[in-house]
């Protein structure tokens, strides 16, 4: 089956892509730079691709800065980062906007299939990782296209633990994937999503390949 995935850059997405790699899919990966603090996101989501083997386009969003860049610490360094979640991380409809796109590229290749990262441990903060919202996505995307287009979020139903659990056993090289909101040389350690990637790994007894500057 040929499909579209969303590839961040971090371990979710990189976990989705290896998962449908392991499924047998022609894969389309696709990253979006948004403007986000964390550019280097986009350079591991190309590091990833080339380790897969797989098509791989960036999409250069980074005027979305300037539409609600004050809206959240991701985009707008004023604004602390904080090591836990706030509803100042969110970036308003950010996977609407991703899904849109990557419908459009998936319809323009007739690929059947959209995968995100969304999963069970976002979904009580981030509305758009819900399954109720992908659902009434692909409901829209179906009617825009006139096509049975699916949109999946194959780990909607687990925790973050659990889908680097998965990961390892597919053999997914954690130590490429990038977390932190920060731009720096090394994962800060102290920002909500490092601690996040930190924890999930030593709830599973996972080492942990990142190299943090705490």
């Amino acid at each position: 089956m040929k499909v579209v995935v969303i590839l961040s850059g971090g371990p979710d997405s990189a976990t989705v892509a290896y998962h449908a790699k392991s499924q047998g899919d022609d894969m389309y990966a696709i990253t979006f730079d948004y403007g986000q603090i964390a550019s280097k996101e986009t350079a591991h989501a190309r590091i990833i691709a080339e380790k897969l083997g797989v098509s791989h386009k960036i999409v250069d969003l980074s005027s979305l800065r300037d539409v609600f860049g004050k809206a959240t610490a991701l985009m707008n360094e004023t604004i602390p980062m904080p090591s836990e979640f706030k509803p100042v991380i969110i970036v308003p409809f950010r996977n609407a906007i991703f899904l849109s796109i990557a419908v459009a590229y998936a319809a323009s290749i007739g690929a059947a299939k959209v995968l995100y990262g969304a999963h069970g441990s976002d979904a009580p903060h981030y509305p758009d990782c819900r399954e109720q919202f992908y659902r009434a996505f692909q409901t829209a995307a179906r009617l825009g296209t006139e096509t049975q287009i699916e949109i999946d979020a194959p780990f909607h139903q687990m925790k973050k633990s659990e889908i680097l659990t998965l990961g390892a056993k597919l053999g997914v090289p954690y130590e490429i994937t990038w977390s932190c909101y920060l731009n720096r040389d090394l994962h800060c350690g102290v920002c909500e999503s490092c601690l996040n990637r930190k924890k999930a790994f030593a709830d599973i007894k996972l080492d942990d390949p990142t190299v943090y500057e705490k």
